[in-house]
C-alpha cells in the first residue's frame, strides 16, 4: 500500500476535503477546506476528483516520507519553498516522490494556508461522508503528528497539463482583505452609527486568536441599541449559524465565521459575508486589514 509518513507535522496539519454540509440539523458542522480555489487547484494538477483529500498546512508547512512506492503530490495555496530530499522543486505543479524520498513543504512567504495533494487523494477514513478534519466538533482524522501513515488511494485518469494554469496568477492574500457583506438578521440589533459610521468605514485587523472556526477582527466595537440585548430588556436565544456569518460577541468585535464555526449561536449576526470571498480570508494572517463593504 502506498502511503505518505508524516516526518514534520508543521504548526497545524489537517486532513480536509469538500466538508460535511447537510448536517447542520444534527448538529454537524460543514468543516473543509478553507481556501476552496487551492484545493481544487491542487487537485486539477493531479488528475483528482474535487472531492479528493488533501493536506491543510498552517504557516510552516509539512514534511512527509513517501513509503511503499512511488507518489505524485502538487503544493498550492500560500507561495512556499518546496524541496525534494533537500533539492528544490516546483510550487503549483506536479512533482514525483520516489519510495523513500522526503518532501519538505516550508513556510508560507505570505499567506497563511497551504495545500498538499498526492495523486489518488488521502485514503483515510471518512465520517459522514467526509475525511476533514472538524477542530469544533473533533470529527474526521485527527490533527496531523509526526509518524502518522497516511494511505494514498487509487490515481483516476492523466491530469490535464495545463490544468490550473490561470488560477497561479495571483497567489498569496491581498494587501488588504475586503469582504462584501450583507447586512443582516440582526443588523437593527447595533446601533446605526456602528454599522455605518464604524463596521463599513473602519479597518479592521485579525486577531492572533482567529483560526479554522473563526477570523476574529480587532477594532471599533459595535455598540448595542437601546434594548438590543445586554441592557436587561431583551436578549436572543440559539439560531442557526451559517458560514461567512458575522457574529458580535459582547466585546462588540465581529467574528467572521470559517469553515469550522458552530452550527447555532446565542449573539447577534450583523451580516453575511458573501462565500466567494472566503478563500482570501483564509491566508490572511495575525495583523493582516480587513475591511467591510456593503453587497
Amino acid at each position: 500500500m502506498k502511503a505518505l509518513e508524516v516526518v514534520r507535522a508543521g504548526a497545524l496539519t489537517t486532513v480536509q476535503d469538500l466538508g460535511r454540509p447537510g448536517y447542520a440539523h444534527l448538529g454537524v458542522p460543514r468543516s473543509g477546506a478553507l481556501d476552496t480555489g487551492a484545493r481544487g487547484l491542487a487537485n486539477r494538477l493531479l488528475g483528482n476528483p474535487p472531492g479528493a483529500a488533501v493536506l491543510e498546512t498552517t504557516l510552516d508547512g509539512v514534511g512527509l516520507r513517501a513509503v511503499g512506492g512511488a507518489v505524485t503530490v502538487a503544493v498550492t495555496g500560500a507561495p512556499c519553498a518546496v524541496r525534494v530530499c533537500g533539492r528544490p522543486a516546483a510550487w503549483g505543479a506536479p512533482v514525483l516522490l520516489r519510495a523513500g524520498e522526503e518532501l519538505e513543504v516550508g513556510r508560507a512567504e505570505s499567506g497563511v494556508r497551504g495545500y498538499v495533494a498526492v495523486r489518488g487523494g488521502f485514503a483515510v477514513e471518512p465520517v459522514l461522508g467526509s475525511r476533514s478534519t472538524d477542530l469544533l466538533s473533533g470529527l474526521g482524522p485527527p490533527v496531523l503528528a509526526a509518524g502518522a501513515l497516511l494511505p494514498v488511494g487509487a490515481p483516476g485518469p492523466d491530469p490535464d497539463p495545463v490544468a490550473g494554469v490561470d488560477g497561479l496568477a495571483a497567489p498569496g492574500p491581498p494587501s488588504e482583505l475586503v469582504l462584501p457583506l450583507r447586512l443582516g438578521p440582526r443588523a437593527d440589533w447595533f446601533t446605526a452609527e456602528s454599522v455605518t459610521g464604524r463596521l463599513l468605514r473602519a479597518t479592521y485587523r485579525v486577531s492572533a486568536a482567529s483560526n479554522r472556526i473563526g477570523l476574529r477582527m480587532e477594532g471599533p466595537g459595535l455598540v448595542r441599541a437601546e434594548g438590543g440585548g445586554r441592557s436587561g430588556r431583551r436578549e436572543l436565544p440559539s439560531e442557526g449559524m451559517v458560514l461567512g456569518a458575522v457574529q458580535v460577541p459582547p466585546d462588540g468585535q465581529p467574528v467572521v465565521f470559517l469553515a469550522d464555526h458552530p452550527v447555532t449561536g446565542g449573539y447577534p449576526v450583523v451580516g453575511v459575508v458573501v462565500g466567494s470571498a472566503l478563500d482570501a480570508a483564509a491566508q490572511v494572517g495575525p495583523g493582516g486589514a480587513v475591511r467591510f463593504v456593503r453587497r
